[in-house]
């Protein structure tokens, strides 16, 4: 199943319609919030990033709450999904991006181009990169990013 998600113009209108009917972000994290990050957290977090099942150290390269210097250690885990995982990270740092936007595995490398916080000299850099696939994706991106300026000026002048 993937993550990526693509509407139709009908459809992006029709839940533009229906977000006034929708709660905002900060009202559904008011009613059901999440949580706290405790400090126990933070340890099972380091304690399963070291498990030899690497579909479990995915869990910890994909959460949130995982502290920086153990994304920094994730980054450079033997196994492609765990820095798949790291570079789809939201949460994580752009140095890091960076360098993961180096990575043997296209696949990873594509992972950085999708992600949202990635600096711009790195989506210039895989703009030009070897594989096919990456190069796809920045494009990809960058329509997605062209899409949604046209749509906000269109708002606008409505």
């Amino acid at each position: 199943m993937s993550c990526i998600r693509f509407n139709t113009p009908a459809q992006r209108a029709q839940m533009r319609a229906a977000a006034p009917a929708m709660l905002s972000a900060e009202e559904a994290a008011r009613l059901h919030p999440a949580p706290p990050v405790t400090a126990s957290k933070i340890r099972r977090l380091r304690l399963l990033a070291t498990h030899a099942n690497p579909k479990i150290r995915e869990s910890v390269a994909s959460s949130s709450h995982t502290p920086a210097d153990l994304f920094a250690t994730l980054a450079k885990d033997a196994d492609q999904g765990v820095r798949a995982c790291v570079a789809r990270n939201e949460a994580t740092p752009c140095d890091l991006l960076r360098d993961l936007a180096h990575d043997e595995s296209d696949a990873v490398r594509g992972w950085v181009a999708v992600n949202y916080f990635v600096p711009a000299d790195v989506m210039d850099e895989l703009a030009g990169d070897d594989s096919r696939v990456v190069r796809s994706l920045v494009a990809w991106k960058a329509s997605l990013a062209a899409e949604a300026e046209a749509e906000t000026a269109e708002l606008a002048r409505a």
